[in-house]
């Protein structure tokens, strides 16, 4: 014989469970969607390496 006690504490704890799951899969997501979009633009963007990139020196002309 199983046994089997449902409470009104464990349906609160199942509750709050799915909300603490939905929003971990909802950051996840929105981490991985984030890192997609940053890795297609890589080309369009320069890394900081430490050096002086000349299309930021202002030139007196």
């Amino acid at each position: 014989m199983a046994i089997r006690a449902t409470h009104e504490l464990h349906e609160r704890r199942l509750s709050r469970n799915r909300g603490v799951g939905l929003v971990l899969v909802a950051f996840i997501a929105i981490v991985f969607g984030l890192t997609v979009v940053k890795v297609q633009n890589i080309g369009l963007t320069e890394g900081f390496d430490h050096v002086v990139r000349p299309e930021l020196i202002l030139r007196a002309e």
